[in-house]
């Protein structure tokens, strides 16, 4: 028995230091799971560690500057600049000493008030306050749930919980906290040389160690204001549209990012070793516009929209054989009555055309039914007849009746067309064959491909299932009963001044990437030819009448350097309010060899003294247009503007012969006389070249004196023996008793002047 007791002692020593072992393997495991868990698994530890991370290690976010649209020229039509503000925390512990925040702040005030003007120092001191008081007080933070083992229970009751599930304990809890959310003081973002000065103001400086970060906003602005808008677009919370829109994906770039780790209040550095990318920046995109052919545009359709009282109007410039659009003014009427551009009516508005479509119809008759140029029409003076089935079809005008194609085309009758449609189309019970010729050969069914920018399909039936077929058919012939946009209309007639060839109008030149181009776009054609050889030259040779001796004769007859091929449309809009008119003209030019095509069309209303048609309506416009893109290519003269220093005359009192060449020869580009001496009247063309015609007098009949100046005219008519009553100031304008009547010494004529 002595013997085994030293071994069983050996034995419970050993089974003790067993347990212990087994106890410590236990308690470590215990430490090692918790670790663990608390590392990896607890809720409060995600929350914690993602507080401590924000804290240090700032995201960033790297922004890419949005491209700019631009003229061809590479003027600016849109682009982005970057602005400042920066974002306060006034919670920061800079901000804790009242003492010296108010001094600062103080400080800060004046400053502020001197420079933006907007508060005064008072309200910017009281601002500042509420700001700080706002910040320092505690609120709670978000609720967040935390899990937690029981520690008021002894092991077996810890074990037992274990087992069941009972262990741990859920609670929802809210923190304490500051107000720590940025919060901005100036009143509106700035530039960076404005934040170059603010940055050196109290509070702004540092010199509080308050915490800001200084925000930066990628800004969009449109240099040139309101000028091509509707093309242009916006883009921001107001709504994007037109090329902002349409080319968003190139120009708004790819946004970066960047890891930032604070090293001190408001100081933070980029952490090199964190993942980044760099920001790229959006393409930009170059369009077509003339900036300056632009803005002459936009000034001549503006004054005749305002001389007119009209509601809207869109002008259009393409260059003939490339398709490119160099100018596209929109301008409609706010409520308030001001003009601006409202909508896109070059693109988004079909309308009835009026006679701008009876070259569809000359082209059909021509090509299509094979009518002879020379076919003669009677017109009936301008009384209205019955076509078919169309009742009260009339012209416009009278003067006209046994007409031929090209007299039909210069005075644009619409009794003409009615009856050759008739006669083909009609009668012979072809108006299929008729649509179908504008829809496959012509293509006047189809867009012209800018349908992303909002272009409107145009509207040429090709169903006669309906209860007037002959009516329609008539109506058709003349620009009734079918819709086309301004741009389909321009891009259908550019076809004519193009050879033939309808090409699709361009917008956008090319995409760049700083100074590299990414892509360029070019035309593409429409239809390869819409009509023949033959065809093409009698169609010229039709509109160049109309601008000599036609509708559009008062704009262009007068050109001698460079002739202009027109056609004039007047539509009476047969929906909506009664009474309103669209009016159209179209012209290209050089006719031989056209570089331009140019169209106006203009809405309003019929007022008294104002025009509704479309000669008097459009052509202004137009001829400002071409005006300005034949000088601007001149050496004597840059522009036709009226506030241009090279202002031309636009025409010139009649008188002697010598004084008037005179003046001419230091006003105008070009003088031309029949004689050198005696008495003459002076006219002025479309490309400020001055003729002087002499006034051809004899004895017993009434010179013509209108355009003189009262001095001049004075000098002639009592030469004759006359009574001379005049009436006004300024040139002649009317004479009661007309040229080359007969006269007698001591009659008595009454003379009207007006400046």
């Amino acid at each position: 028995m002595a013997e085994q007791e030293p071994s069983q002692i050996k034995s419970d020593i050993l089974t003790r230091v067993r347990g212990l072992y087994l106890v410590f393997i236990a308690v470590v495991a215990v430490v090692l799971v918790r670790l663990v868990y608390v590392q990896f698994f607890a809720p409060e530890t995600r929350i914690n560690a993602k507080r401590l991370s924000t804290r240090i290690f700032l995201p960033d976010t790297v922004y890419a500057q949005r491209g700019s649209i631009l003229a061809r020229g590479g003027e600016p039509l849109a682009t982005s600049i970057f602005r400042y503000q920066p974002q306060f925390d006034f919670a920061s512990e800079g901000f804790a000493d009242e003492e010296t925040f108010r001094t600062q702040s103080d400080s800060l005030a004046k400053l502020l008030s001197a420079y933006f003007g907007d508060r005064s120092v008072d309200q910017y001191r009281r601002l500042l306050r509420s700001k700080r008081d706002s910040a320092r007080r505690y609120r709670l933070g978000d609720p967040y749930d935390t899990t937690y083992y029981r520690e008021d229970e002894g092991v077996l009751l810890l074990l037992l919980d274990l087992m069941t599930g009972r262990a741990k304990v859920t609670e929802t809890v809210r923190d304490t906290l500051r107000n720590h959310r940025p919060t901005k003081i100036l009143p509106r973002d700035v530039d960076y040389g404005e934040w170059e000065v603010l940055r050196k103001y109290p509070i702004l400086n540092y010199n509080m160690g308050v915490t800001y970060s200084l925000a930066e906003y990628d800004r969009r602005i449109y240099p040139q204001g309101d000028l091509a808008r509707r093309l242009i677009g916006r883009t921001g919370t107001a709504g994007n549209y037109g090329l902002e829109l349409l080319y968003d994906d190139q120009l708004k770039g790819e946004n970066g990012f960047s890891v930032r780790q604070r090293i001190a209040r408001g100081f933070s550095t980029r952490v090199a070793e964190a993942e980044h990318q760099d920001a790229v920046d959006g393409m930009n995109v170059v369009t077509t516009l003339d900036l300056n052919l632009q803005d002459v545009a936009d000034r001549a359709l503006r004054a005749q929209l305002e001389k007119q009282n009209a509601t809207w109007g869109t002008t259009l410039v393409m260059e003939s054989q490339t398709g490119e659009i160099l100018a596209m003014a929109n301008l409609g009427r706010t409520a308030d009555g001001r003009l601006t551009e409202r909508e896109n009516y070059a693109l988004g508005y079909s309308m009835e055309p009026g006679s701008t479509f009876k070259l569809a119809t000359i082209l059909t008759l021509l090509d299509d039914a094979k009518m002879p140029p020379e076919k003669i029409y009677e017109t009936h003076d301008g009384n209205p007849v019955t076509i078919g089935q169309a009742k009260n079809i009339r012209d416009s005008h009278r003067g006209d009746h046994a007409i031929a194609l090209k007299r039909a085309v210069a005075g644009s009758s619409n009794v003409y067309f009615a009856k050759a449609v008739w006669e083909y189309y009609g009668q012979t019970g072809k108006k299929q064959q008729f649509s179908d010729h504008l829809h496959r050969v012509l293509g006047l069914g189809e867009t012209v491909g800018l349908d992303s920018l909002g272009e409107r399909k145009p509207s040429v039936t090709t169903d006669w299932k309906v209860p007037d077929p002959g009516i329609m058919l008539v109506k058709m012939s003349y620009g009734y009963r079918v819709q086309m946009t301004p741009m389909q209309m321009l891009t259908f007639y550019n076809a004519i001044a193009n050879g033939g060839h309808k090409i699709a109008p361009v917008l956008v030149k090319e995409l760049r990437q700083g100074d590299r181009t990414v892509a360029t776009f070019k035309t593409h054609t429409l239809r390869e030819k819409i009509c023949s050889d033959e065809t093409l030259a009698i169609v010229r040779d039709c509109l160049e009448e109309v601008a000599k001796t036609g509708t559009a004769a008062a704009y262009f007859s007068d050109t001698t350097r460079f002739s202009v091929a027109a056609k004039t449309g007047t539509a009476q809009i047969t929906s909506g309010e009664s009474g309103h008119y669209l009016g159209s003209m179209v012209a290209y030019f050089p006719a031989e060899h056209p570089r331009y095509t140019v169209l106006t069309t203009i809405r309003t209303k019929q007022q008294s003294g104002k025009s509704y048609y479309g000669a008097g309506l459009a052509g202004p416009v137009v001829k400002r247009v071409v005006d300005y893109l034949y000088a601007r290519e001149e050496a004597w003269a840059s522009t036709l503007e009226a506030d241009s220093l090279h202002r031309r005359p636009t025409q010139l009192k009649g008188g002697s012969i010598r004084q008037l060449r005179e003046v001419a020869d230091r006003l105008a580009s070009e003088v031309r006389v029949e004689e050198r001496q005696g008495w003459g009247r002076a006219s002025v063309d479309s490309l400020a070249a001055v003729q002087i015609k002499s006034l051809k007098t004899t004895r017993g009949t009434m010179p013509d004196v209108r355009s003189m100046g009262l001095k001049d005219a004075l000098f002639v008519l009592e030469q004759c023996g006359l009574r001379v009553t005049v009436e006004g100031s300024g040139a002649v304008y009317e004479q009661s008793i007309a040229p080359a009547q007969p006269i007698r010494e001591g009659d008595a004529v009454l003379i009207r002047l007006k400046r």
